[in-house]
């Protein structure tokens, strides 16, 4: 992105200073690349999240805190390490005790 920025500031064909005009059409397709990037990453982190969210037992929605960046990753990672999860725990196998053998014949 930056060469691309390099080439129209480097307009030495027409006028070897920068040209004023250019500016609000460079700065215009910096901000678009910066939307679309932050679009990309919301979406990249609230889709994850959206299915551990409701894994958890949390609303999903929650994961929309994620737009916020940094903190809401954050925020997110706080509330689901400190607050107890809705989900019902897997039975343990270790309980299960086989039942004993059965009893010699009486002779």
């Amino acid at each position: 992105m930056m060469h691309m920025l390099a080439l129209f500031l480097d307009d030495t064909t027409v006028n070897p200073q920068i040209n004023p005009q250019m500016m609000p059409g460079i700065l215009a397709a910096i901000a678009g690349f910066y939307l679309v990037l932050f679009i990309v990453l919301a979406v990249v982190l609230i889709i994850p999240t959206w299915f551990i969210s409701k894994k958890a037992g949390f609303s999903p929605w929650l994961s929309l805190i994620n737009i916020v960046p940094t903190f809401g990753l954050l925020i997110w990672l706080y509330v689901l390490a400190f607050s107890e999860w809705k989900t019902a725990p897997v039975p343990s196998l270790t309980a299960w005790q086989p039942p004993p053998p059965p009893a010699p014949p009486q002779v």
